[in-house]
C-alpha cells in the first residue's frame, strides 16, 4: 500500500469509530497493513484488487483468554 492509500484508510478508521489513537503502519507487505490503538496492536488491514476494483478487509482475531468472564446471569 503507497503512504498515500495509508493516510486514507487511516484517516477513514479514526473517523468511522471516532477514535484519534488508532495508526495504521506498514508491515513490510506491500498488500497488507497494521491497525493499532493507542500502541497496541489489534488487527491486519489487506488490500484487495480485483477486476479494477479496489477494497480493504480488515482481519481481528480476540482471543478468548482475553474477553472479560460473563455476570452469572449470562453464562
Amino acid at each position: 500500500m503507497t503512504r498515500s492509500e495509508i493516510w486514507r484508510v487511516e484517516k477513514y478508521l479514526r473517523n468511522l469509530f471516532r477514535l484519534d489513537t488508532i495508526t495504521v503502519i506498514e508491515r513490510g507487505q506491500k498488500d497488507s497493513v497494521e491497525v493499532h490503538i493507542g500502541g497496541e496492536f489489534i488487527g491486519v488491514l489487506f488490500k484487495d484488487e480485483e477486476d479494477g476494483d479496489v477494497s480493504y478487509a480488515f482481519n481481528m482475531a480476540i482471543l478468548e483468554e482475553d474477553l472479560p468472564q460473563p455476570p452469572a446471569s449470562r453464562a
